[in-house]
């Protein structure tokens, strides 16, 4: 209910607004609407000091106002799209939406501006408008690997590991030397907890890319793992992949996750053959002494 706002001009006023006297008169106030009035006066002092006074107050602050002018009407296509890729980097995905459906004005239908909107789209968690778009740029390119991988991680984030498996499975078919789709391919064969292909992805994704699980890929996830075990599990297993390709480095960080983590087969780091040259380094055997306390959630 709005509020009614009363204004004081010097004449009286009935509640239904018509004037009672236009004449100037002496306003001659009760004694106990006065004392109601400091009472009130009193009391919203008291409460503002409190509010100011105290220190854990809750203030919400006021919507940000956008610093990015709007799309330019005589912009290129390209130049555009260079722009929203420089707004996606610096975080700003909604004014990067903008740039990059103005150049979809100027070139429409064009997949790979329409997978960076997939991205995009990905990146605020807003994943019905994501797939919409990588499977339009699929529709407009059907040789392009990468919407193929980022729709396979929208269904892979909304826990579709099956419908990911054959979106991997397709990008990897247009493009078989990417370290991510097969990091992608391992993780969703991870949560589906069959680890045997798991970890031939994982190995292929790793003689690709050694560096493949030390980077945050916009375009790539990590297993979602549903219990701690297979948290350990897997931290195990990367740790003997790192291993058997001699990056000692690598496979002690992630052995000592999978200690960490409680691993309960950890004993088997002094048979399998993959640990072999690694059980000589004196890190190792330092850290399998060392005491170190499980983590559990």
């Amino acid at each position: 209910m709005a509020a009614k706002v009363w204004e004081n001009d010097g004449r009286s006023w009935s509640s239904g607004g018509v004037c009672m006297s236009c004449r100037k008169t002496w306003l001659v106030v009760p004694a106990v609407v006065v004392f109601a009035l400091v009472l009130s006066t009193a009391i919203f002092s008291a409460v503002a000091r409190a509010q100011v006074a105290h220190g854990e107050q809750v203030q919400i602050a006021p919507p940000l106002v956008r610093a990015v002018d709007p799309p330019a009407a005589d912009a290129t296509a390209a130049d555009l799209e260079q722009q929203g890729d420089q707004l996606r980097t610096e975080k700003l995905y909604l004014d990067a939406l903008d740039y990059y459906h103005a150049a979809l004005v100027k070139k429409p239908n064009d997949a790979r501006i329409l997978n960076k909107v997939g991205i995009t789209e990905l990146m605020l968690q807003r994943y019905k408008e994501a797939r919409k778009a990588f499977e339009k740029a699929i529709r407009e390119d059907r040789e392009y690997a990468d919407a193929y991988n980022n729709l396979g991680v929208v269904l892979y984030e909304n826990k579709k590991y099956g419908p990911a498996l054959k979106e991997y499975h397709k990008a990897i078919e247009k493009d078989a030397n990417s370290a991510s789709f097969y990091s992608n391919l391992g993780a969703a064969y991870f949560s589906k907890r069959e680890f045997d292909p798991a970890v031939a992805a994982y190995q292929r994704a790793l003689e690709l890319d050694p560096d493949v699980f030390e980077r945050t890929s916009r375009a790539g996830v990590q297993a979602q793992l549903p219990s701690p075990e297979d948290r350990a599990r897997y931290d195990y297993t990367v740790a003997k992949l790192y291993a058997k390709m001699g990056l000692s480095d690598q496979s002690l960080e992630y052995l000592r996750k999978a200690k960490e983590a409680g691993y309960k087969d950890l004993k088997n780091v002094y048979k399998d053959a993959e640990f072999t040259e690694l059980r000589k380094n004196p890190r190792f055997v330092e850290l399998m002494a060392s005491n170190t306390p499980v983590i559990s959630d």
